[in-house]
């Protein structure tokens, strides 16, 4: 991880845009404090979701849809207490 001022950064931005391009990070300081970071940009951040990998292994009850007891739907309609 490289550390620059604000000054350097400026002077050598595309020297440091191609330093993060190639996997570098690159922290930018001000008055010696560490204030943002260059770091390569990433399109591809997001897992790619596979459907079908639990096919089998689930089940779902023969009354899933039938209607609530009546003591549940109250306790969702807060008139259980």
């Amino acid at each position: 991880m490289q550390h620059v001022n604000i000054h350097e950064a400026k002077t050598h931005f595309s020297k440091l845009v191609d330093a993060a391009m190639a996997g570098e990070e690159i922290v930018i300081a001000k008055a010696g404090k560490p204030v943002a970071k260059l770091v390569p940009y990433r399109t591809e951040t997001r897992k790619t979701i596979r459907f079908g990998l639990m096919k089998g292994e689930t089940a779902i009850a023969a009354d899933f849809h039938a209607p609530l007891p009546d003591e549940i739907v109250a306790d969702f309609e807060g008139d259980g207490q």
